[in-house]
This record gives C-alpha cells, structure tokens and sequence, in this order.
C-alpha cells in the first residue's frame, strides 16, 4: 500500500498513527504529494478526484479517500478494536469532532496563504476559530470520561487535533481554561505512535 501525504497534515497524522497503533506503519510506503487547493499534484487528483490528502492506493482494490475511511479500513484490516461496538456511535462523534476542528484550523492557515494580505477576511478566520474554541469547550466539559477510557479512535483523532493547533496555533493558547482536556493531552502527546509522527521532530 502507498499513503500519498502532504506536509504536516493533521488529517495525515491521523492516519500515521493508526498505522502505528495497529502495527502496520512497516506495511505502507509514504509518497509525498502537492495537496495545494489551487493547483494539487497530478497524481493526487488520479487517486482523488477532490485532489484532498491522505490517500491509500492499494495494490487489489480501489483507492480510499478520507482520513475518516481509511482508519476505519485500516482499523477492520487489523482488527485492532479501535472502533467499539459498545461505544461506536460516541467514538465516531468524537472523531468528526476533531475533523471538524482540524478542518477549522487548517482553513484559517489557507486564507492566510493562498489569499493576497489585503483580501484577507479576519472576521472569517474568527469564525473559524470559534468553531475550535466551542468544540475545545465540549471536549473538556463532556467527554473527559471517554477519553480517560481504552484507546479508540476518538482519542487519536482529538491527540492529532491538538497537537495541529500547537504547530499552527500556539499563539491561540487553546490550553487556557481547559486544564483537564490540557493534563490528558500532555500523557497522551507522549504515547509512541504520537513521537514517531511529531512533524516538529
């Protein structure tokens, strides 16, 4: 298999650590690709037609598309449990939730490079950043108890939510009264599959 990625793409890293998690990060080749929105990499739109990283070209079948599709494939593939029968549907919205912020964040660095400095749309990229802060908010008022519990997607989805608003949006301090998402996320950060795919190391 070949994982086409694009420099620190959290939605990449998502994939990167389940790889790692379920013990198969030896079995897949990493391809980098051009994933910019306005001219994305010829063999990115081949495997993609939506021209968006990850994806997973397989030798036997077709290729799949979307963090959110190619961890559950990987997930079924290994059998590793990461998505519970006995909480699946608390999982899955746990894991949408940290797409929507990864999704948030990284539009907020688009209209900051892709626009010229004077189309720039603060009031957009603020409303960006509230969809962040309310989903930061949810996390650390509703789910600590989840995320305290076995290992499952949802927590290596909001692991690589954070840890992509740190290297993009340190400045932001999402830390600020959340202290209890905060202490999980500092011994999360340090599991092995999360050092191995720092893109700051």
């Amino acid at each position: 298999m070949k994982l086409l990625q694009a420099g620190p793409s959290p939605f990449v890293r998502k994939v990167l650590v389940t790889l790692h998690e379920t013990g198969q990060f030896d079995e897949v080749e990493t391809v980098q690709v051009t994933a910019s929105p306005l001219a994305p990499d010829a063999n990115l739109i081949a495997a993609n037609p939506v021209g968006k990283i990850p994806a997973l070209l397989r030798s036997d079948a077709p290729t799949l598309y979307d963090s959110r599709v190619i961890c559950r494939y990987l997930d079924h593939r290994a059998q590793s449990g990461l998505y519970p029968e006995s909480r699946l549907f608390d999982t899955l919205t746990l894991e949408a939730t940290a797409d929507g912020m990864m999704e948030a964040a990284v539009l907020i660095v688009y209209e900051e490079r892709f626009r010229p400095p004077e189309k720039v749309s603060i009031e957009w990229i603020e409303g960006q950043w509230a969809k962040v802060s309310r989903a930061l908010d949810a996390l650390n008022t509703r789910w600590m108890s989840h995320l305290h519990g076995r290992l499952d997607m949802g927590h290596i989805a909001i692991g690589c939510a954070l840890a992509y608003l740190d290297f993009r949006h340190d400045v932001r301090k999402w830390r600020t009264g959340r202290e209890a998402l905060a202490d999980w996320y500092e011994g999360f950060a340090q599991r092995p599959s999360m050092v191995a795919t720092d893109p700051q190391s």
